[in-house]
């Protein structure tokens, strides 16, 4: 009995015993020896397993990140949670275990260090509200200042990548006024040098990384981010300073990609900051035949052209620039979208070849992707050039009919008579050629010598035997003549303006008359066929005053509509204003008058003459017009008026256009009770209920609308908000 009691103490102090020292091992527990144990436990398993898996990950994705170097590089890696899709598992393994630090060890001087791995896991996988919240939990919880600074430049970084530079801006200005270890300062420099270059501001964003480089050691990291300050420099226009952060590139131990772009890029500023530069001492012909460069050769072709451009030896320009985009690889679309663009600009800007530059545009809008910074230019451009194009075709076709009808009768006979000789003539002169070239490669393969791969009945495909290709061409030719390659190459209504052009043979070269009848294989003057091609072509000339008149009014038209384009699509004053004084100077009582007073008056700069010219006969012509109250409506004239107002806006749709929501909204309303009364009140209002929408949600947008409605009962645009309102419900309602 006595055995018995003996061995039921010593079990019940052996459990006392254990319950003791596992109370004071718990998590709970402030005794340093429990404290020292989870300190021990959380960091060399759960926290250090979640900081490999996360590592790991950063690892993956910056291995698979494929760099545009054409576009300004992100001085951090974006936090996009489609890039970091093919890591998923790896930060679903590094939340669960830094979730068991949190779970576990709660007194461990870690778990500050394991919400920081489980807020940046959860904001690469794009779970945003669960990210920031362990972000900011660190802020309110946290016990060490150094954790809690790390968690607000993750904080920041976050709001970057969200656009809400507000906020970012907000948590920068608190971190500066904190004391911040070295490793933190470099990050927290690094972030806020990003936030200023995701917002534009490259200024400050370069003189904060001349602060930050020499806390960065030598590194690829440190070469890239070397090349996107150079990539600042380049749009600040200090090209020197680039080129010295280009050199620095090298230095670092980058990749032979990035270098060689750096080196490009030197290139071309040393060309802009010295003219006289040989380019015969570059070594463009050894670059090209290096192995190395086969994927870069397009590369090599568009800086030859950007330099030849730069030299205005324009056609050298375009010869580079077709070679570079006929060495583009699948494997580097984007050098060849960059290359379609910068052939759209020459011909647009340089050559006025608008029909070309709209091709190119839209190459390059096929080839680029939607993410793209340039993307919704580039399209708004398209866009703008699809009509500008067509009636800039307007305006050339009735020119050349209104000066062709000028000409007396017999004078126009002989012109279409001597045009129509002069196609015939280069037709057959075509034709011949193309029967010397069949001839010629008939020789060089005979159709006597088949090949012994045939049988003796056997005959050889059209696309193989390049005597009947050539054949092909002769009966192409002389069914539908030279034609130029190009859209709607069957219309025969192009050929007026090659008839008004002065030149009929250049005209026969490029345009060729549509013939009915295909067998017929010559034109002879004097013969029926002849004088139905003649009448043919002359139909469309406006003999009759109806028909001058109907041609006078589609040219007015066009015209006025080319200068609408020209000032508020193309962003090119000059142009809209010339194409509105043409306007006015042909057609002195076109019924776009009033109208075109008030668009000269807002498109002069405020320092020309010209701009009070203008206004004044606006206010002499039409002194009762909508236009005319508006140039004299309270706010309206000045500094304050219709002009600079209108920059305003322009600024302010700038910003909607580029996606920064935020910070549009935020200057028109900051600024609205300035437009009170002007001439833009309602636009600026409409734009701000446009960005409500975009900014603060449907029930808000549901209420700005309302308030447009009431606000401003007789806007022109009342209809298109009611129609908005009405679809807003029906969204709503189907929600």
């Amino acid at each position: 009995m006595n055995r018995i009691f003996y061995i039921f103490s010593r079990c019940t102090a052996s459990l006392m015993i254990a319950g003791v020292l596992l109370s004071a091992c718990s998590q709970y527990s402030t005794r340093p020896g429990a404290i020292s144990f989870h300190n021990l436990s959380a960091r060399y398993n759960a926290y250090f397993m979640a900081q490999q898996d996360l590592l790991n990950a950063e690892y993956d994705v910056q291995k698979a990140y494929k760099e545009n170097y054409n576009q300004l590089l992100p001085l951090l890696l974006p936090m996009d949670s489609v890039l970091f899709r093919p890591v998923k598992a790896k930060l679903e393994d590094a939340v669960r275990k830094a979730s068991i630090v949190a779970e576990k060890h709660q007194n461990s001087k870690w778990l500050d260090n394991s919400y920081l791995i489980l807020g940046k896991a959860r904001l690469y996988m794009g779970q945003w509200a669960d990210g920031l919240e362990a972000l900011r939990y660190i802020y309110a919880n946290g016990k060490d200042e150094g954790d809690k600074n790390d968690a607000l430049i993750l904080l920041m970084r976050a709001y970057i990548t969200r656009k809400d530079y507000s906020n970012a801006l907000g948590v920068a200005e608190y971190l500066s006024q904190q004391p911040l270890d070295k490793s933190s300062t470099r990050d927290f420099y690094l972030t806020k040098a990003y936030l200023h270059q995701q917002s534009g501001e490259y200024l400050t964003s370069v003189a904060i990384l001349e602060e930050t480089f020499p806390l960065l050691g030598k590194s690829p990291e440190t070469a890239r981010i070397h090349f996107a300050a150079a990539q600042m420099y380049d749009q600040l226009g200090q090209y020197a300073l680039a080129n010295r952060h280009y050199k620095a590139v090298s230095k670092n131990r980058a990749g032979y990609d990035l270098n060689f772009y750096a080196s490009m890029n030197s290139l071309q500023n040393q060309v802009v900051l010295s003219p006289e530069k040989d380019l015969n001492e570059v070594g463009f012909s050894k670059m090209l035949n290096d192995r190395k460069n086969d994927d870069l050769k397009d590369k090599i072709y568009f800086t030859m052209g950007l330099l030849a451009e730069h030299r205005k030896q324009i056609p050298e320009a375009l010869g580079y620039l077709q070679k570079s985009a006929a060495a583009s690889k699948g494997t580097n679309p984007q050098q060849k979208a960059y290359t379609y663009l910068q052939l759209a600009r020459i011909n647009y800007e340089r050559l006025e070849k608008f029909n070309a530059a709209k091709s190119y545009y839209d190459s390059a809008l096929a080839l680029m992707p939607e993410t793209a910074p340039e993307y919704r230019l580039v399209a708004d451009r398209k866009m703008a050039l699809d009509e500008f194009v067509s009636k800039y075709e307007v305006v050339a076709r009735e020119d050349s009919l209104q000066k062709l009808a000028g000409m007396n009768p017999a004078a126009l006979d002989n012109y279409i008579d001597t045009y129509m000789e002069a196609q015939e003539k280069a037709r057959q002169e075509e034709e011949e050629k193309a029967r010397k070239e069949a001839e010629a490669a008939q020789a060089l393969n005979p159709q006597s010598n088949p090949s012994p791969l045939l049988g003796p009945n056997e005959r050889r495909w059209e696309l193989y035997d390049p005597a009947l290709v050539n054949q092909g061409k002769i009966d192409f030719k002389r069914i539908w003549g030279n034609r130029a390659l190009e859209d709607d190459w069957r219309r025969s209504k192009r050929q007026m303006r090659a008839l008004a052009s002065g030149n009929p043979a250049a005209a026969a070269d490029s345009l060729t008359m549509e013939q009915e009848e295909p067998e017929n294989k010559s034109l002879v003057k004097g013969t029926p066929a002849w004088q139905e091609m003649h009448d043919r072509l002359k139909q469309d000339i406006p003999l009759t005053a109806e028909t001058m008149a109907e041609s006078q009014g589609r040219k007015e038209n066009a015209l006025y509509q080319l200068g609408k384009i020209y000032r508020f699509d193309l962003q090119e004053p000059q142009r809209s204003i010339a194409s509105f004084e043409r306007l006015l100077a042909d057609y002195p009582g076109t019924t776009y008058k009033e109208e075109l007073y008030y668009l000269l008056y807002l498109t002069y700069p405020d320092n020309d003459a010209a701009k009070n010219t203008y206004k004044d006969r606006l206010l002499k012509e039409y002194p009762n017009s909508t236009y005319a109250r508006l140039v004299t409506k309270p706010g309206s004239a000045g500094p304050e008026g219709a002009s600079s107002q209108l920059k305003e806006y322009e600024a302010a749709y700038s910003l909607y256009s580029q996606g920064n929501y935020t910070k549009a909204l935020e200057d028109i309303e900051a600024n609205l009770p300035a437009y009170k009364g002007g001439p833009l009140e309602d636009k600026f209002a409409l734009l701000r209920v446009f960005l409500i929408g975009k900014v603060r949600g449907k029930d808000a947008y549901s209420q700005a609308i309302a308030e447009f409605i009431s606000l401003y009962p007789d806007s022109i645009y009342l209809p298109r908000l009611k129609e908005m309102q009405e679809l807003n419900s029906l969204s709503m309602g189907k929600r």
